[in-house]
């Protein structure tokens, strides 16, 4: 066995069997979840360099480990300042954890008036690590139009109420280009931080023919116990009959019943924790 020589560096620190031999499948594990656990258990956002330090671990190894994390959505990068957050597969799980069980339940109502009262199809959705979830939903009254969305995920920035979660914080958009599912989908980023400025202001969020052409849409968020916005309502249908002069109408419509699906949860919590 040839002799392995290196030179000493007093402040690098790092395992004698990161220099002997490649680490296994189940070292790599081991690391990773060590890294991943400094990160979601530290008190301030870490680095690279300072999750090499904490770890004992040479900062190249780190930063592999790292970028495994990242591409499996369990640690993101700060784009300012490079450090280290839970990803968004964790935000979505986090999200879940706090979502009543019972939300298709209390929002089943609400979601039959929508439809009722507008003719148009209504869904209850969820943000998720992919995009807008789709979990709930009413039928309209109309059979053009009419489709079966749950379990169909779609992008947040082409998604009506997908904007709302955008724009009121509850994910964050992710970096690199914007899918265009039609070439009405906003893909340029400025235009889409525009439009997530009207949406706060308006309290609703529209999506006009971005999904599918000919299809348009409109949503409001839905906060949860701790007041962030959680969930979200939303109505879909032709864009022929939700034309411009209904917009306002409609988005008022959908923030009054997003309003009272906040209220029903909180009262719930109330009463679990009276109980």
């Amino acid at each position: 066995m040839g002799l392995i020589m290196y030179t000493h560096h007093p402040k690098r620190k790092f395992h004698i069997m990161d220099t002997l031999t490649a680490p296994t499948g189940t070292q790599a594990i081991d690391r990773a979840a060590r890294i991943l656990t400094y990160v979601l258990e530290g008190e301030g956002r870490m680095t690279v360099g300072a999750l090499s330090e904490a770890a004992n671990l040479p900062k190249s190894t780190t930063s592999r480990l790292v970028g495994a994390l990242e591409r499996q959505g369990l640690l993101r990068r700060d784009p300012d300042d490079g450090s280290l957050q839970a990803g968004p597969a964790i935000d979505a799980y986090a999200r879940r954890a706090r979502l009543d069980p019972q939300l298709p339940d209390l929002a089943r109502d609400l979601l039959e008036s929508i439809a009722t009262t507008t003719g148009e199809t209504a869904t209850l959705s969820i943000p998720t690590s992919r995009g807008v979830e789709q979990i709930a939903q009413a039928e309209g009254a109309y059979l053009l139009g009419s489709t079966n969305w749950v379990g169909r995920i779609v992008p947040f920035h082409a998604s009506a109420v997908g904007k709302t979660f955008l724009a009121f914080g509850a994910v964050t958009l992710p970096t690199g280009p914007l899918e265009a599912l039609t070439d009405k989908t906003l893909t340029v980023r400025g235009d889409l931080v525009r439009e997530l400025e009207r949406t706060r202001e308006r309290g609703w969020g529209i999506s006009i023919e971005e999904i599918e052409l000919g299809l348009t849409a409109i949503g409001a968020p839905v906060r949860g116990r701790d007041l962030r916005v959680i969930t979200g309502l939303a109505l879909a249908g032709p864009s022929m009959r939700i034309t411009p002069d209904r917009y306002e109408q409609i988005g008022k419509l959908l923030v009054c019943a997003a309003d009272e699906l906040t209220v029903r949860l909180s009262h719930q919590h109330l009463e679990e924790g009276a109980a």
